[in-house]
């Protein structure tokens, strides 16, 4: 059976950088395997990806030699077997906030006794080259758990949560934890305030040695991350890096400017 390279690396303290995948499309899933990132995340909790699509992303994601994640919509039992069981080496889990959500996230992700993942399926052992015994055997040393750090209550419970058993890595979406820091006014935090609450969560992961990361946009934003210490990181996605070469040539050509959909 193969390892998790990007589970491995992390625990030795190596930076990952990968990116999103939100279009759901798999020509451009094949092409985004081959281009050399490590890991893709298949972003199920913003798109309309469906369970058949996203399960055919993640085979041609390993086929590739790349490592697939799923983001699924949310942390439940049903959301992660439906991933793992589709082929995802590894889950992101938004909105994680309390030490409670982790453990229900954590164990689904777990055969027992560790967790209360049922035994079923055949892509994932495909996906791993192996055997279904040999997956059921290995799954809960090779499947990579991330969790989300979204809210000033998930860095308010940071130190506990981190420090959960099976927990491989957390991830910040800025956007979201920037929405969820806004006053009772609407008011957004400054840059400052984002930021100090940034560093909460990233000395709160070096603290426990979880490794943690974020989105970003530029890769001057990833060498900045790294040496400040974050480890998982994401830039952009499949879309934005479309969105943001095609504005780039509507610029030089003086074209009337459209809009930009792309966040990340």
């Amino acid at each position: 059976m193969k390892r998790n390279p990007v589970k491995a690396a992390l625990k030795d303290g190596k930076p990952q950088v990968g990116t999103w995948l939100s279009l759901g499309n798999l020509y451009a899933t094949r092409v985004m395997a081959r281009v050399g990132f490590p890991w893709l995340t298949v972003d199920m909790e913003h798109s309309p990806i469906d369970w058949e699509t996203a399960g055919c992303l993640f085979g041609a994601i390993a086929d590739a030699g790349c490592v697939p994640l799923a983001r699924v919509p949310r942390g439940t039992h049903e959301n992660i077997k439906r991933a793992l069981d589709a082929g995802a080496h590894g889950i992101v889990v938004p909105m994680v906030n309390t030490v409670e959500e982790a453990r229900v996230a954590i164990a689904a992700a777990k055969y027992p006794p560790v967790g209360n993942r049922s035994i079923g399926g055949g892509l994932h052992a495909m996906n791993f080259d192996a055997t279904a015994g040999d997956y059921f055997k290995h799954a809960n040393d090779e499947i990579l758990v991330i969790l989300q750090t979204e809210s000033p209550q998930g860095v308010d419970n940071a130190e506990a949560i981190y420090s959960l058993p099976g927990v491989d890595a957390i991830f910040v979406g800025p956007n979201d934890l920037t929405f969820q820091m806004r006053g009772p006014d609407g008011r957004d935090p400054t840059p400052a305030e984002l930021e100090a609450m940034l560093q909460r969560v990233l000395a709160a992961g070096k603290k426990v040695g979880t490794p943690v990361g974020l989105h970003v946009l530029t890769v001057e934003d990833v060498k900045r991350r790294t040496d400040e210490g974050w480890q998982f990181i994401a830039i952009g996605s499949e879309l934005r890096f479309m969105t943001g070469e095609a504005q780039r040539i509507v610029g030089q050509l003086n074209l009337k400017k459209g809009t930009d959909l792309a966040r990340y």
